[in-house]
This record gives structure tokens, sequence and C-alpha cells, in this order.
């Protein structure tokens, strides 16, 4: 089931599914390619990539955020949307393999997201800068 959330003004308010099941169904697709989990390299292009280890997949999301960046520049220009979505896709799917190597969960960054809704980005960013600080005993 789908559930909705309200987003925007009181006079610009849009409910909008949310609906992070496929990001969860994939995010546990992934963990099964682990080699702990049985995951073979030679079958699977997500195995292949977890254990090529943390540079290889570092390097793919890299890439993959430069072809979002390259195709939104060409939607500015009059270029289509369908590539900035695919390429959107791809790097979603790669940063959860990264998620995934690191022992993290997609769960981890919903989890993050939900904390700041309804958060000025400037408040939530001093936020972070001053728990850095207090980490580094500053």
């Amino acid at each position: 089931m789908t559930q909705s959330i309200k987003v925007g003004s009181n006079e610009n308010t849009k409910t909008i599914p949310q609906d992070s099941n496929t990001l969860l169904r994939l995010a546990a697709m992934i963990q099964t390619r682990l080699p702990q989990n049985g995951g073979d390299p030679e079958t699977s292009y997500v195995a292949r990539l977890l254990s090529k280890g943390a540079d290889s997949i570092l390097k793919k999301v890299g890439e993959e955020a430069t072809e979002v960046v390259m195709a939104a520049k060409d939607l500015s220009h009059g270029g289509h949307s369908q590539p900035v979505i695919n390429e959107m896709a791809d790097l979603w799917f790669h940063c959860l393999i990264a998620l995934t190597h690191y022992g993290l969960s997609a769960q981890d960054v919903f989890d993050e997201l939900e904390r700041r809704v309804g958060m000025s980005g400037i408040e939530e960013k001093a936020l972070r800068k001053v728990r850095a600080r207090e980490q580094n005993g500053d």
C-alpha cells in the first residue's frame, strides 16, 4: 500500500505518493549479491562490482553522477527528460551498491531524510557543523 504525504505551502500544497518499496526491494536484491550471500561475480554485475571493492564502486557512483549532470544540462538546453530519469536511476542504483558495500542501508538514508523534513537547509547544515565539531572534540 502506498502512503501519501503533503508538500508545499498552504496555498500550494499537493499530495504525492510516498513509496520507498522499490528502493527497498532493490537494496534487498543487492544484499543477495554480496559474496557472503552467494553472489557470483561471473553471473552478476552487482556481485562483480562488489567484489572489486570501494574504489571501483565509488568510481562508478562518480561516473553516474557526472552523467546525471550532463543529461540535466542537455535538458536545460532543449533536450529530453528521459535521459535525466535514466541516469538518475543508474546513480541511485550505484549508491545502493555503495551503501551495501559499507554495511549501510537505504533505510539509514530514509531515516536521515525523514529527520530533515520540515527543517531549513541552512539550519540543517549548521547543525551538521556543530555535530562534527562535537565529534572532533573542538
